[in-house]
């Protein structure tokens, strides 16, 4: 095992996490430039300014740095035209960590050699916004048992209301939980703490804590008709894709609440719009959708019954520092000859 690893980071970080890497991991060699990256337009902004360019002298800078480095923190520029191009060049990358849960969006689309894929690791940052993704489902569920939107329609109108209102409690829901991952898993647990009974999908059929009923995912339709309310954490990949569609929001009951933490490929829209006008989902509160930035014609925007959050469910400002601890960890047990965390399916690309 080598006694120290050179590390380029490929993204803007702040100095209070590169600090905390090479505290956690001394071993580590950081190479860092930050006037080489993008600047941060908020705090935790991977992909940060587009409208920042290099001069030609410091994308010459930029791409030697990323050459000589045996890992990359970060998929340089968030750009899979940028991560090919530094794997063909630097021969002696062994590891690359994505700033995204996912990621595999990038890494697919750089259309990585099956030589480059052994070679080269990929590990993510799956589990670290499980936390705060959890509190927003969580939200999701209550804006929409809750009356969200009639509250604010009264309170812009300066309505009191006609008379007394019925509302939802989550204790009395079943919550059925799509993907029982890192973030799926936070999800049972939060709002079987709020005492809800809590279903989660499942391929494998082991039991997971805080789950009263595991579905095996090809039932998905048959269990989205006796919840109350859904909660998609999937991540985006072929087999996912439209998974939530015509069939499964065809079979909820009236007034189901729908949450998407996950990704937004997951839910197919146009089928998602159909049961809204019909009632069949009461409301949808979307973290994600399938094509972001949502296009200014899309009826999501306008719907009575849709919440939209533009892909910022899990941003804090903890996030990081936990992502830089989460690379310090593998990056000692890379230097130790352990196994990494959170790699990377290189054939899902999740």
């Amino acid at each position: 095992m080598p006694d120290t690893l050179t590390v380029a980071v490929a993204v803007t970080i702040d100095d209070a996490s590169a600090d905390r890497i090479r505290e956690l991991e001394p071993r580590v060699r950081l190479v860092r430039e930050p006037e080489l990256t993008r600047p941060w337009r908020w705090h935790g902004d991977w992909e940060g300014d587009p409208d920042w360019q290099r001069s030609p002298a410091q994308q010459a800078a930029f791409e030697a740095m990323l050459d000589g480095a045996q890992a990359l923190f970060g998929i340089p520029d968030v750009s899979p035209r940028e991560l090919a191009r530094t794997v063909r060049a630097n021969a002696a990358l062994r590891w690359v960590h994505t700033t995204a849960a996912g990621g595999g969006g990038q890494v697919k689309a750089a259309q990585l050699s099956q030589e480059d894929l052994e070679r080269v690791t990929v590990t993510t940052s799956a589990g670290m916004h499980a936390s705060t993704l959890a509190e927003w489902a969580l939200f999701g569920v209550l804006a929409g048992a809750k009356g969200l939107r009639r509250l604010e329609a009264d309170q812009a109108a300066r309505v009191w209301g006609d008379g007394r209102r019925i509302m939802r409690h989550v204790s009395e829901m079943t919550v059925l939980v799509v993907g029982l991952g890192g973030i799926g898993k936070v999800v049972a647990e939060r709002f079987s703490a709020m005492g809800a009974t809590v279903w989660g999908t499942t391929r494998r059929g082991e039991p997971v804590e805080h789950v009263d009923r595991l579905v095996p995912i090809e039932r998905l339709a048959e269990a989205a008709g006796q919840v109350d309310a859904i909660v998609s954490t999937l991540p985006g990949t072929d087999r996912t894709r439209g998974l939530i569609g015509a069939d499964v929001l065809g079979a909820v009951r009236d007034d189901t609440i729908l949450v998407n933490v996950g990704r937004g490929t997951v839910v197919d829209e146009p089928a998602l719009l159909e049961a809204l006008d019909a009632g069949r989902i009461g409301f949808a509160a979307l973290d994600v959708t399938a094509v972001e930035p949502l296009p200014a014609e899309s009826p999501l925007w306008a719907h009575p019954s849709v919440l939209i959050s533009p892909h910022t469910a899990a941003l804090s400002t903890q996030e990081p520092r936990r992502i830089a601890e989460l690379f310090a960890a593998n990056a000692t047990r890379l230097l130790d000859g352990a196994p990494l965390q959170n790699v990377m399916d290189t054939k899902e690309f999740y």
